[in-house]
Order: C-alpha cells, then sequence, then structure tokens
C-alpha cells in the first residue's frame, strides 16, 4: 500500500514527486485557500479544532507544523494552544501566502514559516513538544521516511497529529466518491487553471491507506501508541501516534 501512495503523482512527467508535489503547490497557491474552504464547504475547519482540542492536552510549548501549506492549521494551534510554531513546507508559494496571512493576524512573532522537506526535517532528535501534519502526509515521496521523520523530531512520551483525507464508508460512499472524483475536480480545474492538481487529490486518496493499515504502519515505523478519530462520516481521520 505505501508504495502505490509512492508511484501516485500530480503530473505524469519524469520528475520526482516531491518535485512534481512542489511545483503543483506553487501552481495553485493564490486559489488554494478560496478552493479549499468552498471544496469542503469549510468542514476543514472543523478537522483543524478538532485536531486542535486533542493536542491542547500535551500542552505544548513548541510545535512543528509539517505541509503547513498556507499556515491555517499552524493559526488554529497557534490560538488553541498559545504554543510558538515552526511552520514547514516544500513550496515557497505557499509559504508566501501564509506569510502575509499571518501578518495580518499579528502573529509572525509566534509562528515562523520555512522552506523544507518533511523526509529530511532541518532539526534536532527530540526537540518538539507536538508535531502536526493536515493533509500532507499522502503528499510525501516516501511515506515511511517521512514518518521516521516526524518521530524523530519529537520528543519522547509526546505525539504526532496526522489530519489526513480517509474513504466514506457506507452507503453515503457512491455519493460521496462522485462527488471526489467528478465534481471536485472540475471546480478545481475551473478555478485553478491547474488541471492535475484536483485529479491528484481523489487519485491519491484512494492510493493512501487509512484507519487499521495507516494505524499498523505508524507502529512499524516505532510509535509506541497510536489511535484514531473518523471525522465526517470518514472523510478524513486524524490519527494521534506516541513516541
Amino acid at each position: 500500500m505505501t508504495n502505490d501512495i509512492n508511484k501516485v503523482t500530480p503530473y505524469n512527467s519524469e520528475a520526482t514527486k516531491k518535485s512534481q508535489v512542489e511545483d503543483m503547490f506553487d501552481n495553485i497557491a493564490p486559489k488554494y485557500d478560496l478552493l479549499n474552504h468552498v471544496l469542503s464547504m469549510k468542514i476543514d475547519v472543523l478537522w483543524r479544532n478538532t485536531l486542535v482540542n486533542m493536542m491542547k492536552k500535551d500542552n505544548p510549548q513548541e510545535v512543528l507544523d509539517v505541509a503547513t501549506g498556507t499556515g491555517d492549521l499552524a493559526i488554529t494551534i497557534e490560538k488553541g494552544t498559545n504554543a510558538k510554531i515552526i511552520g514547514l513546507d516544500l513550496s515557497q508559494q505557499m509559504l508566501n501566502v501564509g506569510v502575509n496571512k499571518i501578518k495580518k493576524l499579528n502573529l509572525d512573532g509566534k509562528i515562523s514559516m520555512q522552506k523544507g522537506d518533511a523526509e529530511n526535517l532541518p532539526f534536532e532528535d527530540n526537540r518538539f513538544d507536538a508535531v502536526s501534519v493536515a493533509f500532507g502526509v499522502r503528499n510525501f515521496e516516501n511515506l515511511t521516511k517521512g514518518l521516521a521523520e516526524l518521530r524523530r523530531v519529537v520528543k519522547d512520551n509526546k505525539s504526532v497529529y496526522i489530519l489526513e483525507f480517509s474513504k466514506v464508508e457506507g452507503f453515503l460512499a457512491p455519493f460521496y466518491m462522485f462527488y471526489f472524483k467528478n465534481v471536485l475536480p472540475a471546480i478545481g480545474r475551473l478555478v485553478s487553471k491547474d488541471n492535475r492538481a484536483y485529479t491528484y487529490l481523489p487519485d491519491s486518496v484512494n492510493a493512501f491507506p487509512f484507519g487499521e493499515k495507516m494505524r499498523q504502519i505508524l507502529l512499524d515505523t516505532g510509535f509506541k501508541k497510536v489511535e484514531y478519530k473518523k471525522l465526517s462520516l470518514g472523510i478524513a481521520t486524524i490519527y494521534k501516534a506516541t513516541k
């Protein structure tokens, strides 16, 4: 399963998955926030709040938000925990949007943004009180390596929080998949002008391990305890993996 997700790429080119993901997010950065809220009907706000409510119990002082994008989760974490946040992302264009957003909210003293690679984190071992990733792990070129890096930089007995799309199960599944595979990419293409970005989204979600499979991958990576919570009938899942 991890091999499947590693093979799903945004563009059918010879470039590595990592560089294709970077190009894709650079392309869609100006419209990303608008599309995100429209396509999710703002339910993504609820999901991020749920993650932060779980993280609050750890009382973190310093948090790393990987695949931070335009900083929505980093901002939510700062508001909910008052922690100092480092947001890291491959895409400079996404970070540029995030930096402007953070400045407008007068949070630039609390949240810093930097370009970097989730699979080669530029931080020492056992540094952070919590690590978060929202909708980013399925974009890793090497899922196992990326998860191992998240584990490396979080402190012992502290947790990595992963918010990721999963799959709706039951009678609503066919309706959701129709929206996900047909309606969502059409709107995405229209607004972002990127023909592949919002086709890659359902493709990558379909290939991504979720639920018990993802829990087992996290345990195999070396986390001592993994729990997960399904959100909105399974559209997304939060995984809490404790080192």
